[in-house]
Protein backbone atom coordinates (compact mmCIF):
# COMPACT_ATOMS: atom_id res chain seq x y z
CA UNK A 1 0.00 0.00 0.00
CA UNK A 2 1.44 3.53 -0.93
CA UNK A 3 2.32 6.11 1.48
CA UNK A 4 -0.49 7.72 2.78
CA UNK A 5 0.20 11.88 3.08
CA UNK A 6 -1.49 14.45 5.12
CA UNK A 7 -1.18 18.26 4.41
CA UNK A 8 -1.98 20.14 7.88
CA UNK A 9 -2.40 23.74 8.04
CA UNK A 10 -2.18 25.59 11.39
CA UNK A 11 0.54 22.66 12.13
CA UNK A 12 2.53 24.80 14.66
CA UNK A 13 -0.12 24.38 17.19
CA UNK A 14 -1.25 23.08 20.28
CA UNK A 15 -3.29 20.43 17.54
CA UNK A 16 -1.60 20.29 14.88
CA UNK A 17 1.77 19.71 16.96
CA UNK A 18 0.19 16.14 18.47
CA UNK A 19 -1.67 15.37 15.02
CA UNK A 20 1.65 15.57 13.47
CA UNK A 21 3.34 12.93 16.23
CA UNK A 22 -0.01 10.75 15.93
CA UNK A 23 0.17 10.96 11.98
CA UNK A 24 3.96 10.09 11.61
CA UNK A 25 3.46 6.81 14.34
CA UNK A 26 1.13 6.01 11.58
CA UNK A 27 3.29 6.05 9.03
CA UNK A 28 2.04 9.32 6.88
CA UNK A 29 3.92 11.80 4.94
CA UNK A 30 3.14 14.89 6.89
CA UNK A 31 3.23 18.39 5.31
CA UNK A 32 2.65 21.06 7.06
CA UNK A 33 1.47 24.76 6.42
CA UNK A 34 3.41 27.58 8.60
CA UNK A 35 3.22 31.19 8.37
CA UNK A 36 7.07 33.47 7.63
CA UNK A 37 7.34 35.43 10.80
CA UNK A 38 10.31 37.28 12.06
CA UNK A 39 10.39 35.66 14.93
CA UNK A 40 10.58 31.93 15.83
CA UNK A 41 7.13 30.72 15.43
CA UNK A 42 7.16 26.56 15.69
CA UNK A 43 8.07 25.76 19.53
CA UNK A 44 5.64 22.97 19.44
CA UNK A 45 6.71 21.10 16.31
CA UNK A 46 10.58 21.86 16.40
CA UNK A 47 11.25 18.52 18.13
CA UNK A 48 8.97 16.76 15.18
CA UNK A 49 10.62 18.46 12.56
CA UNK A 50 14.35 17.39 13.67
CA UNK A 51 13.07 13.82 13.73
CA UNK A 52 10.99 13.81 10.60
CA UNK A 53 13.23 15.18 8.69
CA UNK A 54 15.83 12.52 9.97
CA UNK A 55 13.30 10.45 8.59
CA UNK A 56 12.39 12.31 5.14
CA UNK A 57 8.61 12.33 6.18
CA UNK A 58 7.72 15.39 7.45
CA UNK A 59 7.93 18.86 5.82
CA UNK A 60 7.18 22.26 6.58
CA UNK A 61 5.54 24.88 3.25
CA UNK A 62 5.23 29.00 3.83
CA UNK A 63 1.95 29.81 3.18
CA UNK A 64 -1.04 31.76 4.49
CA UNK A 65 -5.12 30.35 4.84
CA UNK A 66 -5.44 34.26 3.11
CA UNK A 67 -3.73 33.47 0.09
CA UNK A 68 -5.89 31.62 -2.27
CA UNK A 69 -3.31 31.06 -5.37
CA UNK A 70 -0.59 29.97 -2.44
CA UNK A 71 -3.35 27.34 -1.40
CA UNK A 72 -3.70 25.73 -4.63
CA UNK A 73 0.37 25.53 -5.80
CA UNK A 74 0.01 23.74 -2.03
CA UNK A 75 -2.18 21.34 -2.50
CA UNK A 76 -1.31 20.77 -6.45
CA UNK A 77 2.24 19.99 -5.33
CA UNK A 78 1.41 17.92 -2.17
CA UNK A 79 -1.29 16.00 -3.52
CA UNK A 80 -2.33 14.88 0.04
CA UNK A 81 -4.53 12.13 0.66
CA UNK A 82 -5.79 13.89 3.82
CA UNK A 83 -6.36 17.60 4.93
CA UNK A 84 -6.76 18.88 8.14
CA UNK A 85 -7.51 22.39 8.55
CA UNK A 86 -6.70 23.42 11.61
CA UNK A 87 -5.22 27.40 10.94
CA UNK A 88 -7.68 29.89 12.88
CA UNK A 89 -7.48 33.16 15.10
CA UNK A 90 -8.83 30.77 17.72
CA UNK A 91 -8.68 33.11 20.80
CA UNK A 92 -12.45 34.02 21.08
CA UNK A 93 -11.76 37.18 23.17
CA UNK A 94 -9.37 38.46 20.62
CA UNK A 95 -11.77 38.29 17.77
CA UNK A 96 -13.54 40.88 19.36
CA UNK A 97 -11.08 43.28 18.74
CA UNK A 98 -9.87 42.26 15.33
CA UNK A 99 -13.33 40.48 14.26
CA UNK A 100 -12.18 41.64 10.34
CA UNK A 101 -9.41 39.46 10.32
CA UNK A 102 -10.96 36.60 12.14
CA UNK A 103 -13.70 36.22 9.67
CA UNK A 104 -11.00 36.42 6.34
CA UNK A 105 -8.79 33.42 8.32
CA UNK A 106 -11.64 31.50 9.63
CA UNK A 107 -14.29 31.95 7.24
CA UNK A 108 -12.98 32.43 4.22
CA UNK A 109 -10.08 30.90 4.57
CA UNK A 110 -11.65 27.58 4.89
CA UNK A 111 -13.92 28.36 1.64
CA UNK A 112 -10.18 28.92 -0.33
CA UNK A 113 -8.83 25.55 0.88
CA UNK A 114 -11.98 24.04 -0.05
CA UNK A 115 -12.21 25.53 -3.68
CA UNK A 116 -8.30 24.84 -3.77
CA UNK A 117 -9.69 20.89 -3.38
CA UNK A 118 -12.37 21.69 -5.86
CA UNK A 119 -10.62 23.50 -8.40
CA UNK A 120 -7.66 21.02 -8.92
CA UNK A 121 -9.81 17.95 -9.47
CA UNK A 122 -8.28 16.59 -6.35
CA UNK A 123 -9.39 13.38 -4.61
CA UNK A 124 -8.91 13.87 -0.65
CA UNK A 125 -10.37 13.74 2.49
CA UNK A 126 -10.94 16.79 4.34
CA UNK A 127 -10.94 17.81 8.08
CA UNK A 128 -12.40 21.09 9.19
CA UNK A 129 -11.87 22.07 13.08
CA UNK A 130 -14.97 23.28 13.92
CA UNK A 131 -15.61 24.82 18.09
CA UNK A 132 -18.57 24.52 20.56
CA UNK A 133 -18.25 28.02 20.20
CA UNK A 134 -20.80 27.70 17.53
CA UNK A 135 -23.66 26.65 20.47
CA UNK A 136 -22.99 30.12 22.06
CA UNK A 137 -25.85 30.90 23.76
CA UNK A 138 -27.09 27.33 24.27
CA UNK A 139 -30.94 26.08 23.21
CA UNK A 140 -30.04 23.20 25.40
CA UNK A 141 -27.76 20.88 27.30
CA UNK A 142 -25.76 18.69 26.37
CA UNK A 143 -25.47 19.91 23.25
CA UNK A 144 -25.56 17.35 20.16
CA UNK A 145 -24.84 17.44 16.20
CA UNK A 146 -28.73 18.67 16.33
CA UNK A 147 -28.74 21.45 18.73
CA UNK A 148 -29.36 24.96 17.11
CA UNK A 149 -26.31 27.46 16.77
CA UNK A 150 -26.31 30.55 18.37
CA UNK A 151 -22.98 32.05 18.16
CA UNK A 152 -22.14 34.79 20.62
CA UNK A 153 -18.50 36.13 19.64
CA UNK A 154 -16.77 37.16 16.08
CA UNK A 155 -15.03 33.61 16.42
CA UNK A 156 -18.48 31.60 16.54
CA UNK A 157 -20.03 33.42 13.84
CA UNK A 158 -16.91 32.93 11.33
CA UNK A 159 -16.82 29.37 12.29
CA UNK A 160 -20.02 28.97 11.24
CA UNK A 161 -19.49 30.44 8.08
CA UNK A 162 -17.12 27.41 7.86
CA UNK A 163 -19.18 24.84 8.90
CA UNK A 164 -21.93 25.55 6.48
CA UNK A 165 -19.38 26.32 3.69
CA UNK A 166 -17.80 22.54 4.27
CA UNK A 167 -21.32 21.27 4.25
CA UNK A 168 -23.00 23.07 1.50
CA UNK A 169 -19.15 22.14 -0.85
CA UNK A 170 -19.59 18.45 0.38
CA UNK A 171 -23.28 17.99 -0.81
CA UNK A 172 -22.71 20.07 -3.84
CA UNK A 173 -19.40 18.88 -5.24
CA UNK A 174 -19.20 15.40 -3.04
CA UNK A 175 -16.37 16.00 -1.35
CA UNK A 176 -15.53 14.22 1.33
CA UNK A 177 -15.32 16.78 4.05
CA UNK A 178 -16.08 16.23 7.46
CA UNK A 179 -17.01 18.84 10.66
CA UNK A 180 -15.79 17.96 13.51
CA UNK A 181 -17.31 19.82 16.68
CA UNK A 182 -14.11 19.47 19.50
CA UNK A 183 -15.27 21.31 22.74
CA UNK A 184 -12.62 22.26 25.01
CA UNK A 185 -9.44 20.90 24.75
CA UNK A 186 -6.08 21.37 26.53
CA UNK A 187 -3.05 20.07 27.15
CA UNK A 188 0.62 21.64 28.09
CA UNK A 189 0.41 22.92 24.19
CA UNK A 190 -1.94 24.91 24.79
CA UNK A 191 -1.26 28.58 24.40
CA UNK A 192 -0.40 30.73 27.14
CA UNK A 193 -3.31 33.14 26.80
CA UNK A 194 -5.93 30.76 27.14
CA UNK A 195 -7.68 30.42 30.32
CA UNK A 196 -6.05 27.28 30.99
CA UNK A 197 -2.89 27.83 30.56
CA UNK A 198 -3.18 31.45 32.64
CA UNK A 199 -4.39 29.30 35.68
CA UNK A 200 -1.51 26.56 34.93
CA UNK A 201 1.10 28.36 34.87
CA UNK A 202 -0.14 30.99 37.33
CA UNK A 203 -0.74 28.50 40.28
CA UNK A 204 2.89 27.06 39.52
CA UNK A 205 4.05 30.97 39.64
CA UNK A 206 2.16 31.28 42.79
CA UNK A 207 3.92 27.95 44.34
CA UNK A 208 7.12 28.38 43.68
CA UNK A 209 7.03 32.41 44.68
CA UNK A 210 7.34 33.77 41.41
CA UNK A 211 4.18 35.60 41.75
CA UNK A 212 1.19 36.65 44.05
CA UNK A 213 -1.59 35.91 42.36
CA UNK A 214 -3.45 34.98 39.14
CA UNK A 215 -5.94 37.28 37.62
CA UNK A 216 -8.96 36.16 35.62
CA UNK A 217 -12.60 37.01 34.03
CA UNK A 218 -15.81 34.68 34.90
CA UNK A 219 -14.80 32.19 37.38
CA UNK A 220 -18.63 30.64 36.95
CA UNK A 221 -18.62 29.76 33.02
CA UNK A 222 -18.80 26.13 32.64
CA UNK A 223 -16.68 24.40 30.24
CA UNK A 224 -16.60 20.49 29.22
CA UNK A 225 -12.43 20.09 29.03
CA UNK A 226 -10.68 17.50 27.46
CA UNK A 227 -7.50 16.37 26.62
CA UNK A 228 -6.19 17.44 23.19
CA UNK A 229 -4.01 14.41 22.28
CA UNK A 230 -7.28 12.40 22.63
CA UNK A 231 -9.26 14.76 20.07
CA UNK A 232 -6.84 15.01 17.59
CA UNK A 233 -7.56 10.97 17.16
CA UNK A 234 -10.52 11.92 16.47
CA UNK A 235 -9.88 13.84 13.70
CA UNK A 236 -8.57 11.11 12.10
CA UNK A 237 -11.20 8.68 13.02
CA UNK A 238 -13.38 11.56 11.29
CA UNK A 239 -11.38 10.99 7.78
CA UNK A 240 -11.18 7.10 8.41
CA UNK A 241 -14.87 6.73 7.52
CA UNK A 242 -16.42 6.01 3.78
CA UNK A 243 -18.91 8.58 4.23
CA UNK A 244 -18.15 11.99 5.46
CA UNK A 245 -20.25 13.78 8.54
CA UNK A 246 -19.97 15.90 10.90
CA UNK A 247 -19.34 14.63 14.86
CA UNK A 248 -18.90 16.47 18.56
CA UNK A 249 -16.17 15.61 20.50
CA UNK A 250 -16.67 16.32 24.41
CA UNK A 251 -16.08 14.33 27.30
CA UNK A 252 -19.68 15.10 28.61
CA UNK A 253 -18.80 16.80 31.65
CA UNK A 254 -18.82 20.49 32.61
CA UNK A 255 -16.44 22.26 35.13
CA UNK A 256 -16.30 25.85 36.52
CA UNK A 257 -13.89 27.93 35.88
CA UNK A 258 -13.66 28.26 39.73
CA UNK A 259 -13.27 24.48 39.45
CA UNK A 260 -10.34 23.80 37.35
CA UNK A 261 -8.85 27.29 39.98
CA UNK A 262 -9.19 24.87 42.87
CA UNK A 263 -8.19 21.54 41.55
CA UNK A 264 -4.58 23.26 39.88
CA UNK A 265 -4.24 24.35 43.56
CA UNK A 266 -4.78 21.12 44.91
CA UNK A 267 -2.09 19.34 42.93
CA UNK A 268 0.37 21.33 44.19
CA UNK A 269 -1.11 21.31 48.25
CA UNK A 270 -2.91 24.63 48.10
CA UNK A 271 -6.81 24.77 49.47
CA UNK A 272 -8.53 27.94 48.11
CA UNK A 273 -11.15 30.05 50.65
CA UNK A 274 -13.04 32.36 48.18
CA UNK A 275 -14.43 35.46 50.07
CA UNK A 276 -16.44 38.47 48.34
CA UNK A 277 -18.76 38.84 45.43
CA UNK A 278 -18.98 39.48 41.59
CA UNK A 279 -15.94 42.04 40.76
CA UNK A 280 -14.69 41.74 44.05
CA UNK A 281 -14.56 38.13 44.73
CA UNK A 282 -10.97 36.81 45.77
CA UNK A 283 -9.14 33.48 46.11
CA UNK A 284 -7.26 32.88 49.74
CA UNK A 285 -4.78 30.60 50.16
CA UNK A 286 -6.46 28.62 52.58
CA UNK A 287 -2.96 28.10 54.96
CA UNK A 288 -1.31 31.70 54.62
CA UNK A 289 -4.53 33.95 54.54
CA UNK A 290 -2.67 35.30 51.14
CA UNK A 291 -4.60 36.51 48.05
CA UNK A 292 -3.92 34.35 45.60
CA UNK A 293 -6.69 34.76 42.93
CA UNK A 294 -8.34 37.95 41.59
CA UNK A 295 -11.23 38.77 39.33
CA UNK A 296 -10.71 41.22 36.75
CA UNK A 297 -13.52 42.46 34.30
CA UNK A 298 -10.77 43.12 31.50
CA UNK A 299 -11.21 39.73 30.50
CA UNK A 300 -14.76 39.30 30.45
CA UNK A 301 -16.36 39.11 27.08
CA UNK A 302 -18.51 41.62 25.33
CA UNK A 303 -21.08 38.51 25.13
CA UNK A 304 -20.69 35.60 27.56
CA UNK A 305 -20.93 31.77 26.97
CA UNK A 306 -21.81 30.82 30.02
CA UNK A 307 -22.00 26.91 29.84
CA UNK A 308 -21.22 24.01 26.81
CA UNK A 309 -21.26 20.56 27.32
CA UNK A 310 -20.96 18.17 24.74
CA UNK A 311 -23.23 14.91 23.95
CA UNK A 312 -20.82 12.71 22.15
CA UNK A 313 -22.87 9.56 21.55
CA UNK A 314 -22.82 10.13 17.77
CA UNK A 315 -18.70 9.74 17.88
CA UNK A 316 -18.70 6.74 20.34
CA UNK A 317 -21.22 4.73 18.05
CA UNK A 318 -19.91 5.53 14.70
CA UNK A 319 -16.30 6.02 15.37
CA UNK A 320 -15.69 3.98 18.37
CA UNK A 321 -14.51 7.23 19.90
CA UNK A 322 -14.12 8.18 23.82
CA UNK A 323 -12.14 10.34 25.64
CA UNK A 324 -9.41 8.46 28.01
CA UNK A 325 -8.26 11.31 30.33
CA UNK A 326 -10.21 12.63 33.14
CA UNK A 327 -10.65 16.14 34.36
CA UNK A 328 -8.35 15.98 37.36
CA UNK A 329 -6.03 13.50 35.44
CA UNK A 330 -5.83 16.68 32.80
CA UNK A 331 -5.52 19.21 35.66
CA UNK A 332 -2.75 17.07 36.87
CA UNK A 333 -1.19 17.20 33.47
CA UNK A 334 -0.80 20.65 32.97
CA UNK A 335 -0.07 21.55 36.37
CA UNK A 336 2.79 19.34 36.76
CA UNK A 337 4.35 20.73 32.81
CA UNK A 338 3.95 24.20 34.07
CA UNK A 339 6.16 23.96 37.49
CA UNK A 340 8.97 22.27 34.93
CA UNK A 341 7.92 25.68 32.86
CA UNK A 342 8.05 27.93 35.70
CA UNK A 343 11.23 26.50 36.62
CA UNK A 344 13.13 26.54 33.76
CA UNK A 345 12.35 30.69 33.06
Amino acid sequence: MAQKKAFITGVSGQDGSYLTEQLLDKGYEVHGMIRRASSFNRGRIEHIYRWGKERNNFFLHYGDVSDSSNLNRLVEKIRPDEIYNLAAQSHVKVSFEVPEYTAEVDALGTLRLLDAIKETGLDCKFYQASTSELYGKVQEVPQSEKTPFYPRSPYGVAKLYAFWIVKNYREAYGLHASNGILFNHESPRRGENFVTRKITLGVAGVKAGARECIKLGNLNARRDWGYAPDYVNAMWLMLQKETPDDYVIATGEMHTVREFVEASFRHLDISVRWEGEGENEIGVDGNTGNTIVRVDPKYYRPSEVEQLCGDTSKAINALGWKPTVTFDQLVEIMVKADRETVKSR
